[in-house]
């Protein structure tokens, strides 16, 4: 089974590093600051963890310490599916 942080590297490779490996940033990098990822590749992030996480993320919610990081996409998502919150 593949684990939360190893899905959503994959994601980030195939939709905003075009699959190529050899561009390097840690789990705790920030995909804005390492320019990985610009504000409209958040919205596209959402999108992509409401429907394959099962979660609803609220708009007081879209913030760089939930979303700006493999490690702060982890923790927000982990603490979201034990929260039980739930796409309306």
């Amino acid at each position: 089974m593949v684990d939360l942080k190893s899905q959503l590297r994959d994601y980030i490779l195939r939709n905003f590093l075009f699959g190529d490996r050899e561009i390097f940033y840690s789990d705790s990098d920030s995909f804005m600051e390492k320019s990985i990822i610009d504000s409209t590749g958040i919205l596209e992030i959402i999108i992509f963890v409401e429907n394959n996480y099962n979660i609803k993320i609220k708009d007081e919610e879209i913030l760089p310490e939930n979303l700006d990081s493999i490690d702060n996409l982890t923790n927000f998502i982990n603490r979201k599916v034990k929260e039980g919150s739930k796409v309306a």
